[in-house]
């Protein structure tokens, strides 16, 4: 599916206008700040309702206003041996009245977790170095989205892992502030960690499969683009576990055990939610030893694995955002990392203007100046 037009209205400093994006790449040339960034993020937000930037959804309105709106017009195939039949889609999320509404062809979608399966996108940006240099729930964030793009299942299972967790920790500060009283929390809680067990051992189960099949992509790939071999994810769990299958009962015994850590703590101090990944070389965690080269090619790849990963489990391609991902690569690593950039649908390039970007332009390219968040042929 490429998306062939977008709508804005309101959106960041975007002037209000619909914009052609009917070709395979779309390169956004323009100095920084005149609204490239905004433009992928536009997309991004009909894609999953949300921002990569990581910010709240008001703070996505133009200076000044205190609504917006995004929409997104598609095409695909009906049938793949008849490409004249042709189906046209559109998505359209909106922030009204401090509400955001979401419209699939005119019919609201109540959970976000619909569009996965709409409109599947994978950004490239500079925030991704937090996944590399940042904080372990940054590296969470990164594997959960990886999974939850091609497992559904998963993404339930977190969401209720992440409201018993919120119900727990709340009983948990209560006690500890004598909110409530410590027989009853404990009742309370005989209740809740079963679900807790039961939740996390599919979560635990699903990470270490899924470490392994990303490692088994992106370790090659890391190896190609910049001649360093043995880079691998390893996935380390909060609870402990054994080699075979994850047992909710043995994660249910840990939770008992940690019983009284958390009283003392008022909060939980294990489990999925303080889970690790590293990113490994010969028994060493090797971001930590890396230049800032090889951390910021480490983020465009584990990009690249992700959009692999999810090609290789669904069948499908995705759509493309790569803003200014080229600017901080020499010539021979961008070569490269052109040579291993993932099957998509469709890309959208930001480019500064005095970058090369003529020398990447194909017949099916369609090139857009950006300034003062106008766009221009």
């Amino acid at each position: 599916m490429a998306i062939e037009s977008l709508r804005t209205a309101a959106f960041r400093n975007l002037a209000d206008a619909e914009t052609n994006t009917a070709a395979r790449n779309v390169f956004l040339v323009g100095e920084n700040g005149q609204g490239k960034t905004n433009f992928l993020e536009a997309i991004y937000f009909c894609c999953y309702a949300s921002s990569f930037r990581g910010v709240k959804d008001a703070e996505l309105a133009r200076r000044g206003e205190k609504e917006f709106a995004a929409a997104a017009s598609w095409g695909k195939a009906e049938n793949q041996n008849s490409p004249e039949l042709f189906a046209r889609f559109r998505v359209s999320v909106k922030w009204e009245k401090q509400r955001k509404s979401i419209e699939l062809d005119g019919k609201k979608i109540e959970d976000r977790k619909e569009l996965l399966e709409v409109l599947p996108c994978v950004v490239f940006c500079h925030e991704d170095m937090d996944f590399v240099s940042g904080s372990q729930e940054r590296r969470r964030w990164f594997f959960d989205q990886t999974q939850s793009l091609y497992d559904p299942l998963y993404l339930d299972d977190l969401r209720r892992y992440r409201r018993v967790l919120k119900s727990r920790n709340m009983i948990l500060r209560e006690a500890k502030f004598a909110l409530r009283g410590y027989r009853e929390s404990c009742s309370l809680l005989d209740v809740l960690d079963p679900q807790l067990a039961e939740y996390g051992s599919r979560l635990m189960e699903k990470r270490r499969e899924a470490a392994e099949r990303f490692s088994a992509v992106f370790g090659p790939l890391y190896e190609e683009v910049s001649d360093i071999a043995g880079i691998g994810v390893a996935y380390g769990s909060s609870w402990p576990a054994g080699s075979n299958r994850i047992d909710a009962a043995g994660c249910a015994q840990v939770v008992r055990e940690k019983r009284e850590a958390d009283f003392t703590q008022g909060l939980t101090v294990s489990g999925p939610h303080r889970d690790r990944y590293h990113f490994m070389r010969a028994g060493s965690e090797f971001a930590a030893s890396a230049s800032t080269g090889q951390r910021r090619l480490l983020a465009l790849l584990l990009r690249t694995a992700q959009a692999r990963c999810f090609s290789g489990v669904t069948g499908k391609t995705p759509v493309l955002l790569l803003d200014d991902v080229l600017l901080e690569l020499d010539g021979e690593k961008r070569r490269r990392f052109l040579s291993v950039m993932p099957e998509y649908e469709q890309a959208f390039f930001t480019f500064l203007p005095e970058e090369p970007h003529q020398g990447y332009r194909k017949s099916d390219t369609l090139v857009y100046h950006v300034a003062g968040g106008v766009i221009t042929a």
